[in-house]
């Protein structure tokens, strides 16, 4: 490691340590390096601009945030909770299961596992918690944990940015994340059914099947979402990004039209809001991109690379010991900074291990939503505690039962490929 990157490396760290927003600090940092290395200062944003303007791929992460603040200003968040009521709300530990299964339906939507748990987090959790049905932390436990599926089932903000820095397909790797999803979500409603049952939980008075058909159809235009992004991607019809334009449309439509939830003055608000949050994204994108530049240009991946094959890592032995390290990074880094910063040291030594990169995005992704509600610094504990007021303390308290279940998932899905590459090879993915 040179002295120009050891002290860009400092930099960096200090700035992080020290509460500077991280896109800020990564920017920073390579200035330093930058300077140091008698490199033109104007490189920093030659290397920003040309990697926004080449990669029109990122314009779906604005599109994605829009459809996912209409969506939560809308009435459609209600709508859908009483349809999960409806479904599974008749089981023990109902109002559990009808959380996992609105976070199932609302990943098919936002793409952002901060938007899941702002969106319905505080309905559910009210609910769950009324009448001392279940413990407040136990709600908001369980609330933060489904939320982690929301980047999983697409679309997927963390997934697009992977497809960034990877060049892997958007469609194969949306379609990857359809069945870890599921499975994560039916892990989730086994934990819940076996704490519930210790615990004694009580059971929701069931809603009556007579009117499940109607609840169906009130929610069944919010339902088709996914639907229509997937088929607009794999029927040709669209490419990743023009389906992000569809999906806005779609929930513009859905809320201001057809459930009339929209007025102009939330619908300002919703773009203000929107703007403010793809700004966000958009300075720790430009930081990764000059910091990514500095590694290629100091070959890191390529030694890395070559000294892991020259120990002759198995791939399995690989993946454990990323997906630990991923794991470790979550505590303190959000999922952002982690694909975008520190994945693309490991691809080169992915392809030339034989790693399928749809496979091991989908991993870093679930690994990633891992991290969100990995104590101390977990961004989604932090949500729920701030939309919700239940200290954090009485939230950490409950999480480790779903934090252990999920990391079981993700050690399923690192040992079984064909599972996750079995949908996008179904549909004509060669990899």
């Amino acid at each position: 490691m040179s002295i120009e990157l050891a002290l860009c490396l400092i930099t960096l760290f200090g700035l992080a340590g020290i509460g500077t927003p991280i896109g800020y600090a990564i920017m920073l940092a390579s200035t330093v390096y930058l300077g140091l290395a008698g490199a033109d200062l104007a490189l920093t944003s030659e290397k920003i601009l040309q990697g926004l303007y080449n990669s029109f791929v990122l314009l779906a992460v604005p599109l994605f945030i829009v459809a996912a603040n209409i969506m939560n200003a809308g009435t459609i968040s209600d709508r859908l909770l009483y349809f999960c009521t409806a479904v599974v709300g008749r089981f023990r530990g109902g109002l559990g299961h009808v959380n996992v299964m609105a976070s199932l339906i609302f990943s098919g939507m936002s793409g952002s596992a901060v938007a899941d748990a702002a969106g319905i987090g505080k309905i559910i959790i009210e609910m769950m918690s009324k009448d001392g049905r279940y413990s407040r932390g136990y709600a908001a436990a369980i609330t933060a944990a489904s939320a982690t599926i929301g980047p999983i089932i697409p679309p997927s903000i963390p997934m697009v940015l992977y497809a960034l820095v990877s060049n892997a397909s958007i469609g194969a790797l949306f379609l990857a994340g359809i069945l870890p999803g599921l499975i994560m979500g039916a892990m989730l409603m086994g934990i819940n059914s076996w704490i519930s049952r210790r615990r004694g939980f009580a059971m929701e008075e069931p809603v009556p099947l007579r009117k499940l058909p109607k609840i169906t159809v009130t929610a069944f235009p919010a339902l088709l979402m996914p639907v229509i992004l997937l088929y607009g991607i794999y029927g040709g019809i669209t490419t990743p990004t023009e389906a992000a334009g569809v999906a806005a449309f779609y929930a513009l439509v859905l809320a201001g039209v057809f459930y009339r939830a929209l007025s102009i003055k939330s619908l300002y608000g919703i773009f203000v809001e929107s703007a403010r949050a793809s700004a966000a994204v958009g300075v720790v994108i430009g930081g990764a991109l000059i910091l990514n530049f500095i590694v290629i240009s100091e070959n890191i991946p390529g030694m890395m690379s070559e000294a892991l094959l020259g120990l002759d890592v198995h791939p399995i032995v690989f993946l454990l010991a990323v997906n630990a390290l991923v794991l470790l990074l979550g505590c303190v880094l959000d999922a952002t900074t982690i694909i975008l910063v520190i994945v693309p040291l490991f691809i080169p030594t992915c392809r030339a291990l034989g790693i399928d990169l749809v496979h091991f995005g989908v991993l870093i992704v679930v690994n990633s939503m891992i991290g969100l509600i990995t104590p101390p610094y977990g961004m989604l504990l932090f949500v729920i505690n701030a939309v919700t007021g239940i200290p954090l303390k009485e939230i950490i308290r409950e999480i480790w039962a779903f934090l252990a279940i999920l990391i079981i998932a993700l050690l399923f899905l690192i040992l079984t490929p064909d599972v996750v590459l079995w949908l996008p090879r179904f549909f004509g993915y060669q990899g």
